[in-house]
């Protein structure tokens, strides 16, 4: 399913549930977010952010309710609201096709990275006593950039993560997903967001 010597590959398919938002130019191509919904076997579904460029799709078309497939990378990038940084996380497109109807969800999400860990991982326990470990992994471009990627891992993957040291080289399989929470702004203000993290079914600790 995917390519030989890339470090950071994504495919996902799924529904279009949004009109294209125009996002930056560069180097002349113009960039538009489109948000894509991707049905889980459980028939949850995630809403995830893509980057296509005009050259890929007619972004002045009404596509909503369209199928699409994706293949390209999960990246990630800094915005600046105010004093603070937030980390955006996005599939950046380098191949879209539009198919004619949902497909199976075990053929719908699919993201591998490798990369290195690049804080001390945190393991957690749900309210049911699910094993949780959350760890961030800096993947590198060929041009020098860096896209820092959340990921969780849940029961004997969440054991095996809980012991990775910082610079670890570990490669991982998974799903994309989105999750709402709550963000406390103050003691009487409160927003909803969403959290964009993979969700990881196979990592592995390379040695170099």
């Amino acid at each position: 399913m995917f390519g030989r010597n890339e470090n950071n590959q994504a495919i996902i398919r799924g529904e279009i549930a949004s009109r294209f938002v125009f996002s930056h130019e560069f180097y002349g191509i113009r960039f538009y977010e489109v948000f894509v919904k991707v049905r889980r076997r459980s028939d949850a579904v995630d809403l995830l952010p893509v980057l296509v460029s005009d050259e890929q799709v007619d972004v002045t078309a009404d596509h909503i309710g369209d199928f699409i497939t994706v293949n390209g990378q999960y990246r990630s990038r800094n915005r600046h609201d105010g004093q603070k940084r937030r980390l955006i996380l996005y599939v950046y497109a380098k191949k879209v096709g539009f198919t004619g109807a949902e497909l199976d969800a075990d053929k719908m999400n699919h993201v591998m990275l490798d990369g290195f860990i690049v804080q001390v991982p945190v393991f957690r326990r749900t309210l049911l006593g699910k094993e949780i470990t959350d760890i961030i992994l800096a993947v590198n471009r060929s041009y020098g950039h860096t896209d820092y990627i959340p990921c969780i891992c849940w029961g004997r993957n969440a054991r095996f993560a809980s012991g990775f040291e910082v610079g670890e080289h570990v490669q991982i399989i998974g799903r994309i997903q989105s999750r709402e929470y709550i963000k406390k702004l103050s003691e009487t203000e409160t927003e909803k967001r969403v959290a964009y993290e993979v969700s990881v079914s196979k990592l592995e600790c390379l040695e170099d």
